[in-house]
């Protein structure tokens, strides 16, 4: 069923919200999947009734679709042939609404958490598998499924990353909670309210119709695990990789990220005068003067690489994997993100999904600074977080943060078999997961 919002917008008017340059070029990679694992009330508990549980979740998600009206909308292509014209924007006027989806499955959440490799059950626990950020013209670009498990309910949301990218969607999903625990349906004040922008400039694609840039690819049968760091690993990490280098900049998404950089490179057994590349996916709000806040809603994004020789990048130790990291993300500043957007308008282009996920490449995105377990919806702290089927290859990591908190970290690892079986036997990481 489609969830309608209640209400126009709370301020201003429905305008068009045209893409930057860093949304354009995702318009092939799949929406985002991400979503909430909760332990169900046992049945001695008089108080909870599914029903009735839903029917909260569809009104305060109606309610929180007044604030965050984007995801109620459809994205819209604009033609003109004088002057030649290729326009995609979102239409706020064009809101059907957003999916919302209940379904069951015999399936318990010990199920999910104590398989060695995420079961593939948890794909189906997620909608709008096949589909790109391109399909948002007549999917939505946000579809939630709550699914209840024997004994857990799991709330998983697919949106579109052109609409919204991780910042985006966990400030989305945290209002959504405030508002569901307020059980306030005409909830007009939340603590963070979004803020709408868009791009300054209208930006006009080269292309006539869809199918001169549209493009799909297979999805690789890569394994998928999670490793759990504790907050005394990350700790111990950060501090080693900063006395290598004798300062104390490096970070500890940095340290983590210089691990497995490391790790996967030494597993895959590359030729040692080859390349190898740590790409971390970052936000753009505050690397921009002025700076966007953080309640800025849309998928300002890039990325950053660390680059190196295999042979180099095993020569050295953790802290020179480290400080290659941290000087591409200190060089990512205002004046790399103009360069960056000035060259795209000049050669606008759209990323193939197999571009995306070079062969030598370890590729981590997400954060563990978003607040995940912070969404609660009645029924406690989740129990754990996952992902879905889509924007998965070899070498693709995610950040979490560990349950527990604290600095701590889980990393959902996805590698082609053999390599998945190299790096659980790998010194240097299992030593990094021991430490507690």
């Amino acid at each position: 069923m489609l969830c309608q919002a209640s209400a126009r917008p709370l301020t201003g008017y429905k305008r068009p919200i045209y893409f930057t340059p860093f949304e354009l070029v995702m318009l092939n990679a799949n929406y985002s999947q991400k979503g909430i694992l909760f332990a169900k009330p046992p049945p001695e508990n008089q108080d909870f009734f599914i029903t009735a549980f839903l029917d909260d979740l569809r009104s305060s998600l109606s309610a929180t679709l007044t604030h965050f009206y984007l995801l109620a909308a459809r994205l819209a292509t604009r033609k003109e042939e004088n002057p030649p014209s290729y326009v995609i924007y979102i239409d706020p006027e064009n809101s059907p609404g957003v999916k919302f989806v209940h379904a069951t499955v015999e399936v318990t959440f010990s199920d999910i958490l104590t398989s060695t490799d995420v079961p593939l059950v948890v794909h189906s626990l997620f909608d709008l598998n096949d589909a790109i950020n391109h399909d948002g013209h007549t999917l939505p670009s946000l579809s939630i499924q709550v699914i209840e498990l024997t004994d857990g309910i799991f709330i998983g949301g697919s949106v579109n990353h052109l609409v919204a990218d991780g910042t985006s969607f966990w400030h989305f999903m945290a209002a959504w909670s405030e508002i569901f625990r307020s059980k306030d349906e005409n909830a007009y004040l939340i603590s963070r309210p979004p803020i709408f922008k868009g791009s300054d400039t209208i930006i006009n694609l080269p292309f006539t119709y869809h199918d001169q840039f549209i493009s799909r690819s297979e999805k690789p049968q890569v394994k998928e695990r999670f490793f759990h760091f504790t907050s005394v690993a990350v700790s111990k990490l950060k501090a080693k990789a900063n006395e290598e280098c004798s300062m104390q900049n490096i970070s500890s998404l940095q340290a983590v990220s210089a691990l497995l950089w490391r790790c996967v490179t030494r597993v895959r057994h590359q030729p040692g005068n080859s390349e190898t590349i740590c790409r971390l996916v970052i936000s753009n709000r505050r690397r921009m003067n002025p700076p966007l806040s953080d309640d800025y809603f849309g998928s300002p994004v890039g990325s950053v690489s660390g680059t190196a020789t295999v042979e180099d990048l095993m020569a050295h130790g953790l802290g020179w994997a480290a400080l290659r990291i941290h000087e591409a993300v200190t060089n990512h500043d205002d004046i790399a993100v103009k360069k960056f957007v000035d060259s795209w308008c000049r050669n606008p282009v759209v990323y193939k999904p197999n571009a995306l996920f070079h062969p030598n490449t370890t590729h981590i995105g997400s954060s563990p600074r978003f607040d995940m377990y912070g969404c609660e919806f009645g029924l406690g702290k989740a129990v754990a977080a996952r992902s879905g089927f889509v924007n998965k290859a070899d070498g693709k990591m995610t950040r979490y943060p560990g349950r527990e908190g604290g600095g701590s970290m889980d990393v959902e690892v996805c590698l082609l078999p053999e390599y998945m079986m190299a790096l659980e036997c790998d010194e240097e990481f299992i030593i990094a997961l021991k430490i507690n």
